[in-house]
């Protein structure tokens, strides 16, 4: 059985792992002419049920309101022509319910503890090494009644298994010495005991060489353009090097997944919420954070990465456009100087965004497409690297015949229709 697989992030080349395993003959498309290149490179750093709530809540609309005015909140809004913007926005506001918000942070909680599960399995039968650091991740607050509701918060995890111990700021700096800093103006933190760090980019580019070796191609520097429809199902994807064929295809292009579907007459309510990140060169290793964490104040998260130190924030709903400027990044550029002034080379900063491909909800779309033989695993959002092996594993299950080990209704695409 001939599968392809269109996108070379950690969610394509995890899929291709996994059917591959199953004795698939397996072809990655990717249009860089190398792995995990955008959102697999740009990313958090996090592996973190521990953080895995839906960003469709009943305080977003009102702060995607103040950024049409003000440029330093945690969530954007840029007026858009793009009616697609606009269609699926309006399903997006939908979610920001309380009971919504509940029920999907369930669901993304519940395949993020699974997801890691089934990464510490890959990575048990690889030996792959991508900066991994264990010792959990901090959600620190600065303000007392912030933190209360984040310990409020939390409980919801909590109650559906995730551990959290509660930390003091004295027990907060004894956890992570680098955040001596700022001792004196923390209320507490969260610590999220069994969530991680490390470099998403360095583990797909390794997965890319165990997945050669099981006979997997991967077809770099290849655009996928559209997807030729033979009756019922794919004949063939078209790209810019000539059509490539299957006999059965999975959707893992991320943020260009949706305009890809639509070749196909597919709607795939996947839209892009642009984040950015800043990256810096740590100078001085003892200083340096050990472990992961979010600035819960200022939504900014941080995570180590073998010699560098990477900072994300914001959630800007821009559409298609990857452009990141200095002023952007204003406000990790002065968290970093506060928390980590001697730690890392302020002056070699890295400035990247990247497009987390966004369901209305939350959890991905997984599973069948409607079209026979096209298989979707897509919209993880700003959880791919969390997300990412479960999704491959349930998805190839579905492929398969097999019964998922969980219960897929809520990661469907039949959820939007």
């Amino acid at each position: 059985m001939k599968t392809v697989v269109i996108g070379g992030g950690v969610v394509g080349v995890t899929t291709a792992w996994y059917l591959a395993r199953d004795g698939h003959d397996v072809t990655v498309i990717e249009r860089l002419d190398h792995p995990a290149g955008e959102s697999s490179y740009n990313n958090a750093g996090m592996i973190a049920p521990g953080h895995s709530f839906a960003w469709a809540s009943p305080r977003v609309p009102q702060i995607l309101l103040q950024s049409l005015w003000r440029n330093d909140t945690a969530f954007r809004f840029s007026l858009s022509l793009d009616p697609d913007f606009y269609s699926w926005g309006l399903k997006f506001l939908r979610e920001c319910k309380a009971g919504r918000a509940h029920a999907n942070t369930l669901v993304k909680h519940d395949l993020c503890r699974y997801s890691q599960e089934k990464l510490n399995e890959i990575v048990d039968q690889t030996g792959i090494e991508f900066h991994r650091e264990s010792g959990g991740l901090l959600f620190f607050y600065r303000d007392p009644a912030h933190f209360e509701q984040g310990r409020r918060n939390m409980q919801l995890l909590a109650d559906n298994g995730q551990h959290f111990d509660f930390l003091d700021a004295a027990e907060t700096v004894a956890v992570e010495p680098a955040l001596a800093t700022i001792e004196g103006e923390l209320a507490g933190a969260v610590h999220a005991t069994s969530d991680e760090t490390g470099d998403c980019h360095v583990f797909t580019r390794a997965l890319v060489d165990h997945c050669r070796e099981m006979g997997v191609e991967f077809a770099f520097g290849t655009t996928a353009t559209r997807m030729v429809m033979n009756g019922a199902g794919i004949a063939a994807v078209e790209t810019d090097k000539g059509a490539i064929t299957g006999d059965r295809y999975v959707l893992a292009l991320g943020a260009y997944a949706a305009p890809l579907a639509k070749t196909a007459g597919l709607k795939l309510p996947v839209y892009p919420v642009k984040g950015y990140s800043v990256t810096f060169p740590i100078i001085d290793a003892e200083k340096a954070p050990k472990v992961g964490g979010v600035d819960e104040g200022m939504l900014i998260a941080y995570a180590p990465m073998g010699d560098r130190l990477r900072m994300t924030a914001t959630a800007h709903f821009a559409g298609y456009d990857t452009r990141s400027t200095e002023k952007d990044c204003a406000n990790m550029l002065k968290v970093a100087r506060e928390l980590f002034p001697d730690s890392i080379d302020h002056d070699a900063v890295e400035f990247r965004a990247c497009l987390r491909p966004m369901t209305p909800d939350g959890p991905p779309v997984l599973g069948a497409s409607g079209i026979e033989n096209l298989w979707l695993n897509a919209g993880q959002g700003h959880m791919g690297w969390t997300m990412a092996a479960g999704c491959s594993r349930i998805v190839t299950d579905m492929m398969e015949g097999r019964t998922p080990n969980r219960d897929t209704k809520a990661m469907e695409l039949g959820r939007f229709q």
